[in-house]
């Protein structure tokens, strides 16, 4: 999942600095959303682990 957070983030970056701001705010979206799905799904697993 962080994975591809980073790679949109990087396709993100990159349509950027090219000028395709459409494309640029969709992967930055996209990367912010499995990103903040990583962290819940890594705080889950901790908690699930100290019970």
């Amino acid at each position: 999942m962080l994975h591809y957070a980073v790679v949109f983030f990087v396709i993100a970056i990159i349509a950027a600095i090219l000028g395709f701001s459409g494309i640029a705010g969709a992967a930055g979206n996209i990367a912010w959303i499995l990103f903040v799905i990583f962290l819940i799904l890594g705080v889950v697993s901790l908690l699930r682990k100290k019970t």
